[in-house]
């Protein structure tokens, strides 16, 4: 499902107008190159005279679609057409054999570690699209323990260590009794792992201890791993991926260096990367974001691609692509979608 934030075209455009657009836009994100109704007629209308062609982007810049740099140049496309490009227009792209292999080798290798699986997520988009790619992993309540372990740190606090069904965790501290001995923290540890087991986290977090009967005196215990639990669920830093930011270099749009020096701006900061991402509903598969179209974080140049991850009705993470409006849409899709497929059923079949 691709998804393009609610935008419909304002105006109808014949089957013509439609198709000279889309060759515009196709040209332009190959070439990036303004796009003549010579270059047109030659390349796709051959059966349509260049005066037609000509009335046709005309048409297409007083409706918006195309903008004209210099009254004897071609026409590029604007954030609109993009719009329209992407919502009705493109054909989408298939990956090669080879580069299906690389998805699935890169994610065969780490499937037993779902974090390493996750760090090549954003490593793999970006090779594949020649764009920097930007991720965050998710923190949902969905994932279910499969154990729980403490150890002691000092004496009045411990690791605590939680295997759920795709991770472990590892960063969490809780505060323990100095007097409660090694062998009760053994047995919290046992009480807690019956009653978590099988639990997502969400159902672990609506327990009432005092209900409880087998839970006793371990009620501080429990109530410091709950807490534990609820931090885990909240976004960190720690949580957003970037990679390939030097790609942007490749593309013409950034030999100016204050638009090199805006975009990255956006794609090191953690705050801006985290805001972009965590704003996709849960059932989103693919969102596109063009300029700035109610998304402050975005250059009005630049477009953001992403994609949810699931796996057995989980969401693993959000991942995308920022990079110019002048982007590879065909490819980035693709890819998304690729990259999706793969994941899902390697983690689905672990």
């Amino acid at each position: 499902m691709l998804t393009f934030n609610g935008w419909e075209c304002q105006v109808e455009l014949s089957d013509r107008k439609k198709k000279i657009l889309q060759y515009v836009v196709d040209d332009y994100i190959e070439t990036a190159v303004p796009v003549s109704s010579k270059s047109l007629t030659e390349r796709h209308l051959q059966t349509i005279s260049s005066a037609t062609i000509r009335n046709e982007l005309s048409a297409l810049e007083e409706l918006g679609y195309l903008t004209q740099l210099h009254t004897s140049s071609g026409r590029v496309p604007s954030a609109e057409a993009y719009k329209l490009y992407v919502s009705e227009l493109m054909v989408k792209d298939k990956l090669s054999t080879k580069e299906l292999d690389y998805i699935k080798k890169i994610f065969l290798e780490k499937a037993d570690n779902l974090e390493e699986v996750i760090k090549n997520t954003a490593k793999v988009i970006s090779e594949l699209t020649s764009y920097p790619s930007v991720g965050i992993t998710s923190r949902n309540g969905g994932e279910k323990i499969e154990n729980i372990k403490f150890f002691r740190y000092r004496p009045d606090q411990a690791l605590v260590l939680i295997v759920t069904e795709y991770r472990l965790l590892k960063d969490n501290y809780i505060t323990v009794p100095k007097e409660m001995t090694d062998e009760q923290l053994s047995e919290s540890e046992k009480v807690l792992g019956n009653m978590f087991k099988g639990r997502t986290f969400e159902e672990i977090c609506n327990l009432k201890p005092e209900l409880e009967d087998d839970f006793m005196g371990y009620k501080n215990i429990f109530v410091n791993v709950i807490e534990a639990l609820k931090s885990y669920m909240r976004y960190a830093d720690s949580d957003v991926v970037t990679e390939g930011e030097d790609k942007i270099l490749e593309h013409p749009e950034y030999a100016d260096i204050s638009k090199i020096k805006n975009f990255l701006s956006v794609v090191t900061s953690k705050d801006k990367v985290m805001n972009l991402l965590t704003d996709d509903g849960k059932d989103i598969k693919i969102n596109v974001k063009i300029g700035t179209d109610g998304y402050d974080e975005i250059p009005k140049d630049c477009s953001l691609v992403t994609a949810t991850y699931t796996a057995n009705g989980n969401k693993l993470g959000t991942y995308g692509v920022i990079g110019p409006i002048r982007m590879d849409y065909q490819k980035v899709v693709a890819v998304l979608e690729n990259v999706g497929k793969i994941l899902e059923s390697i983690l689905s079949n672990k």
